[in-house]
């Protein structure tokens, strides 16, 4: 029966392409998620964003859902092309910010906060077709969008997020052949993309910084999916490919952001610059950040924005020369990783390995000298069901572990959220995986929502701030 501490703040979250359907409502374009889900083939449920669960018409239910839960805070991304049509600030959408204005404001009547995310993946199409993430200029294009929410959302919006998750949808955007823009350029574009990636995000901050932050009195920050990555063993071998693993997963977008220092990890630049030499290129395939690049980058967010599912081992010894695509993101780490002997979940990435929460959290502290943390996701996926025990189980002991990092390890964690509020596209699965804490009839003209055993789990979480288990948990059907 453990308590959360005072201070720690408990809320839920979304993606807007996840929830929002609406997908040619009013007079927004296409994303390049919607072109990607249009594609015969490429979900593997051969479902497309569309209509998901049709937040964009009845996102006054989900705001019922929250305020059932008790949050104090909910998470939520703007769909870029929805606000500006043409991708570019020349024409705003009256339609398209005119929802968001209102949902932030029902939201506040209800006493919750909007902590709102200005990239989850949906890029406008029509900056794709110019380049999309490896254009150079997308660094000003995103300030512009930036500039746009500012002004119109940020005397109400207090906590706002730049981008999610860079590694996901950059090197699996343009690095690999599994996510929308689906340009598999490995071990080049994806990395061109990170850079510019990384420039667009410190210019959305800076922004604020110098001409908002003093008014509006809010906060900015990125979010990087920080799962953790260890050796397979003790031996020293593994352990420096646990420490690549990091290195490639997480520093390569927190050290330019949070280190003292700035710039990319050593070890990437190492490793590229090698092999690049190696395969015959005149010089690194990892873009050069000039030293005022990087000074412009660091220091560039408020909190230390965390994602985190599970836990990958990782070794040497597995690794043979062919066993990724040569040149490519995989074969420039050199190292390979499973999850051990633990029990696979459902949904592989989020196999239950709550110890990894506590060294992740304890990494950050350790690595950029104990930042504000603010763990904006963790969450269970399965293939459905009301009782879901094991998503209770999962919750209950990463957030255990949480308070472990907090409590005896002094990591500076101000909030926990859940993915996700309720079942959604779960981008290249589509409809199958269910991460709700609200299970969604997509059979149902209206998305008829009904809340899970955990959602009645978590909302009991909040009420009592009391670390309960399943069994105190009666379920009863409550529909929205």
């Amino acid at each position: 029966m453990r308590k959360l501490p005072d201070g720690l703040q408990v809320g839920v979250a979304t993606a807007a392409f996840q929830i929002e359907g609406g997908w040619n409502a009013s007079d927004k374009s296409p994303s390049i998620w919607d072109t990607y889900s249009h594609i015969p083939g490429k979900i593997k449920d051969g479902t497309d964003g569309n209509d998901t669960c049709k937040s964009y018409e009845y996102y006054l239910r989900d705001i019922k859902m929250l305020k059932f839960l008790g949050v104090s805070f909910y998470r939520f991304s703007i769909s870029w092309p929805r606000v500006l049509p043409s991708g570019f600030s020349n024409k705003i959408s009256e339609d398209g910010i005119g929802y968001y204005s209102r949902f932030v404001d029902e939201l506040l009547a209800n006493g919750i906060e909007p902590v709102v995310t200005m990239y989850h993946w949906d890029l406008p199409q029509s900056l794709q077709d110019l380049g999309g993430w490896a254009n150079p200029l997308i660094a000003d294009w995103f300030e512009d969008y930036a500039r746009v929410l500012y002004k119109t959302l940020g005397d109400r919006v207090k906590t706002w997020i730049t981008l999610n998750e860079p590694k996901q949808f950059l090197i699996h955007g343009y690095g690999m052949n599994r996510f929308a823009p689906d340009i598999v350029s490995p071990g080049i574009g994806d990395y061109m993309a990170v850079k510019n990636a990384l420039l667009a995000h410190a210019r959305a901050w800076h922004l604020y910084d110098k001409e908002y932050r003093e008014k509006q009195k809010g906060t900015i920050g990125i979010t990087i999916a920080t799962d953790f990555r260890e050796g397979a063993s003790d031996s020293p071998a593994d352990i420096e490919a646990g420490n690549i693993a990091m290195d490639f997963e997480v520093g390569f977008y927190s050290h330019p952001i949070f280190s003292s220092t700035g710039g990319f990890p050593e070890r990437m630049i190492k490793r590229i610059g090698d092999k690049s030499a190696e395969q015959g290129f005149p010089r690194s395939r990892l873009p050069e950040l000039s030293q005022k690049e990087i000074e412009f980058i660091k220091g560039t967010s408020d909190f230390y924005g965390f994602n985190h599912y599970s836990t990958k081992f990782y070794t040497m010894d597995k690794y043979k020369n062919g066993t990724f695509p040569v040149p490519s993101y995989e074969d420039d780490m050199g190292v390979v990783g499973d999850y051990g002997n633990y029990e696979l979940a459902p949904i592989i990435h989020t196999t239950k390995i709550p110890k990894g929460i506590r060294k992740a959290l304890n990494w950050v502290k350790d690595k950029y000298n104990n930042p504000q943390v603010l763990i904006t996701e963790n969450g269970y996926g399965n293939f459905g069901g009301v009782d879901d025990f094991d998503r209770i189980d999962y919750y209950s002991d990463y957030i255990d572990a949480i308070l472990d990092a907090i409590e005896v390890d002094g990591c500076n964690v101000k909030t926990f959220t859940a993915w996700s509020l309720m079942d959604n596209f779960e981008w290249d699965s589509g409809l199958t995986p269910k991460f709700g804490l609200f299970a969604v009839d997509f059979e149902d003209e209206k998305r008829t929502r009904k809340a899970r055993l955990s959602a009645l789990w978590y909302k009991n979480l909040i009420a009592d701030r009391t670390l309960g288990s399943a069994d105190e948990t009666e379920f009863e059907e409550i529909l929205f």
